[in-house]
């Protein structure tokens, strides 16, 4: 060392801070890579993308090649900031002390802000640009000291085993639900509106069951077999919906249900009767009350059905869902509908207040009107003043439920017909606490 000039051991250390910058910027940019996008450039026959993936399937022998790097590096550059500081202190005439002690700090500051902070930070802000061609080199490397990496390995994999861990039990890169959801909330901005809610509603069916988009037993419309044929046929021909439900006297006792295709293909045979109508009857299909919907759409796949029955642990009938009630909550209303729509529900008062009909969905008046009413009890605005009262209101009488002033309008002796929500004058159950 003696032979060396201080002129080449600054360049020798400048050097040297300059690998250890490419260590630090090559872990993190590694580190930082998003996997999904990393997978698709690799099925896209990206090069450097397949060489990342490669390092990435070891990464206990990447990191441990890209630390063994830098620590060596960086031990050689304090060992040159040494030589460099005892040289100058004799040319300085101060003592070894203090000069080895100022080097060590100068050294420390120029490797914090130069080979750690700024590199890092770079390669946290375009992983990419400093991954890809980074990978090259780093494969190179890897083939060199792959015998002093893998015995570093197996001796810190030995340690990890002491300790109760395993090298195989790595973290996987699969997303919960939350985080997908997370990742397509971020995404909006590159989505078009409709996609990013068609997303958002795949993603939520698991939280939606069959209860809250079921047309409900006070709603449901059927013919009743033991009535006159003409009144039947009437019915029949009148009918709205291309499946109609069949039952003797009351809809507790289905009998089942008639397409309107079966219906048109004995009335062109001219045997379309009353007997002929109950032999082309379907069986119906029965959903247990609380079933998610993205369990009940795949149910109704692989059942070949397009509605069901939703019951109660009695086997009382509930409501009827169908597949297009599920289908319309992904993709929004696209059939008719004997139901009325929120629009229908919800009317805009010229104070700024709205008068909305107790039977209304708590859901679908949440989406139109972009509300926060509660929607883990009753499935109505009508059940849940009830709820919240635990009686049947009188007219004229109001209520603050989840923040929201609601004024009772209207009221007959087993519901609420028409209430006021007045949003303005919305206060959170937090400042209402305070």
């Amino acid at each position: 060392m003696d032979n060396i000039s201080i002129q080449m051991l600054f360049i020798i250390l400048g050097i040297l801070i300059l690998i250890s910058a490419y260590f630090s910027g090559s872990e993190t940019g590694m580190m930082s890579l998003n996997r999904y996008k990393l997978r698709h450039l690799e099925k896209e026959k990206h090069k450097g993308a397949k060489r990342v993936s490669k390092l990435l399937k070891r990464p206990d022998r990447l990191i441990g090649l890209i630390l063994i790097g830098n620590n060596l590096v960086n031990i050689a550059a304090s060992a040159i900031a040494t030589i460099i500081a005892l040289r100058l202190s004799r040319e300085l005439g101060i003592s070894d002390d203090l000069a080895v002690l100022t080097a060590t700090i100068i050294l420390t500051l120029v490797v914090l802000i130069f080979a750690e902070v700024t590199p890092k930070t770079l390669a946290a802000l375009y992983p990419e640009k400093i991954a890809f061609p980074s990978s090259i080199f780093l494969m190179m490397l890897l083939k060199v000291l792959l015998p002093f990496v893998m015995a570093v390995n197996w001796i810190t994999n030995g340690i990890l085993m002491l300790l109760g861990i395993s090298s195989e039990q790595r973290e996987q890169h699969s997303l919960s639900s939350e985080e997908l959801r997370s990742v397509v909330n971020e995404s909006s901005a590159l989505l078009h509106a409709q996609d990013h809610s068609m997303l958002m509603s795949i993603l939520d069916l698991e939280k939606v069951t069959v209860d809250d988009i079921m047309i409900p037993r006070s709603e449901l419309i059927g013919i009743d077999v033991n009535d006159d044929w003409k009144k039947i046929q009437k019915q029949l021909t009148q009918a709205n919906h291309t499946r109609v439900l069949l039952y003797r006297d009351n809809i507790d006792d289905v009998v089942g249900y008639i397409h309107a295709r079966d219906a048109l293909k004995l009335l062109s045979k001219n045997q379309f009767t009353k007997a002929t109508l109950l032999r082309a009857v379907r069986e119906l299909y029965y959903i247990p009350e609380g079933t998610p919907l993205n369990i009940q759409l795949l149910k109704f796949q692989h059942a070949k059905e397009r509605l069901g029955l939703v019951v109660d642990e009695y086997g009382d009938i509930q409501g009827l869902v169908t597949l297009e009630d599920i289908l319309e909550e992904i993709v929004g209303d696209f059939t008719t509908t004997q139901t009325p729509t929120p629009s229908d529900a919800v009317t805009l008062q010229p104070d700024g207040s709205y008068l909305v009909d107790g039977s209304a969905s708590i859901r679908d008046v949440n989406k139109e009107m972009s509300w926060k009413l509660p929607t883990d009890g009753p499935k109505t605005l009508n059940g849940l003043i009830i709820e919240h009262l635990e009686d049947i209101p009188q007219n004229n009488l109001s209520v603050r439920i989840a923040g929201y002033p609601v004024e009772i309008v209207e009221a007959s002796e087993n519901r609420i017909e028409t209430v006021r929500v007045m949003p303005e004058f919305f206060v959170s159950e937090d400042e209402e606490e305070k």
